[in-house]
């Protein structure tokens, strides 16, 4: 049974590592906060994620500790999940994993060889250095990055459309693949290549994303000011297979805390090689433009003498998140536009949204999702 390392065991890290267990490994998880760990340990969590609790509860070979150097000690692969926030330029801060990354340094050379699997979001090249930093110490260090999404991270982990794979050796990428290949519950294309093709792969497919909703929803606008149906439309250009109809459909645009700064990150990086990211920036302000427009066409057409009902605010269903929600932000143009808006959200959303923005909206609770 081989022994993985979890360094990192929020959300994404916490079902990697459970998922892992479930399928026969022996799994430490490291965090830095002692009453997480011990509730963990303890087998007590509360969460929104689908599966997690069971998966906890039902463990026999996980558990969480604080300690980096036991977690080094017991472990033949290490997988790292700590997060990695956007600047205020756009690229993202790398400082989590360099605070880990020095700590690895500080533990000294590793008689028996180590495998670092990066799983965080990181700027193309970034993976490059720390392997620099960490091979004469006796790491390996590959980039393996995982397509999720809040709200559904562990049936996104066992059934992945692709595995990305940025292999620092033959060796690792081998062992990453054998590792996926027990728990996955489907067969994904397996996709291995260096880490920085690894880091491009990983946004650049983010941003592809991004780019069809935008286009979606421009098409969308199109046909609604046009007095046509934007399914209608959209239906149609989805069934030509070199299109699909996966994210074709009609709505708000993107949002939430990985689409929007992985688009603004690419950006960045193609300015830093000397490129001008004409598509991700236009993908950008079409994302914004579209948002002003379903304001515009909701004030035309609805009178202020009723109460406006919205049925959810956060950027997708079934997570509690606001960040970067074109829902929420359509909220409150409305309310500040002089409407009496009613939000019908979950109980943790609603208090919130009352921390942000006090006296502002009215609230019912959803009684479930």
């Amino acid at each position: 049974m081989m022994h993985i390392g979890v360094i990192g065991i929020g959300k994404l890290g916490l079902c990697f590592a459970l998922s892992l267990e479930k399928n026969g490994f022996i799994v430490l998880g490291v965090d830095i906060h002692k009453d997480y760990v011990n509730s963990l340990n303890n087998k007590f969590l509360e969460t929104f994620e689908p599966n997690v609790e069971k998966l906890l509860l039902n463990s026999k070979n996980f558990r969480a500790t604080t300690s980096i150097k036991q977690c080094i000690k017991h472990s033949d692969l290490l997988f790292l999940f700590v997060a990695t926030p956007s600047l205020d330029n756009g690229s993202y801060d790398h400082s989590q994993i360099d605070r880990v990354v020095e700590q690895l340094i500080n533990l000294g050379d590793q008689s028996n060889p180590k495998h670092l699997i990066i799983g965080c979001t990181t700027m193309p090249g970034y993976c490059d250095k720390v392997h620099e930093k960490l091979h004469s110490y006796g790491y390996t260090v590959s980039y393996n990055p995982e397509f999720i999404a809040q709200g559904s991270i562990v049936k996104n982990l066992v059934n992945p459309d692709i595995i990305l794979i940025g292999e620092g050796s033959k060796t690792a990428g081998h062992i990453i693949e054998k590792v996926y290949l027990s728990i996955l519950q489907n067969k994904p294309t397996i996709h291995k290549m260096s880490r920085k093709e690894a880091e491009i792969t990983k946004i650049a497919l983010n941003c592809f994303l991004t780019t069809k909703i935008a286009f979606t929803n421009m098409i969308g606008d199109i046909a609604q000011l046009s007095d046509c149906e934007p399914s209608t439309i959209l239906n149609a250009i989805g069934s030509d297979s070199r299109v699909g109809n996966k994210y074709l459909k009609y709505g708000f645009g993107f949002g939430g805390p990985c689409l929007p700064r992985d688009n603004k990150a690419l950006a960045i990086y193609a300015g830093e090689i000397g490129l001008n990211p004409l598509i991700s920036i236009a993908s950008d302000k079409s994302n914004s433009q579209h948002l002003q427009h379903q304001i515009a066409y909701f004030i035309q057409n609805n009178s202020k003498n009723k109460p406006v009902y919205i049925y959810g605010v956060t950027y997708k269903t079934n997570t509690e998140i606001i960040e970067e929600s074109q829902q929420f932000e359509f909220a409150l143009a409305l309310v500040k536009s002089g409407y009496k808006v009613i939000i019908e959200e979950s109980e943790n959303v609603i208090n919130e949204i009352k921390k942000l923005h006090p006296n502002l909206f009215e609230f019912k609770l959803k009684s479930q999702y």
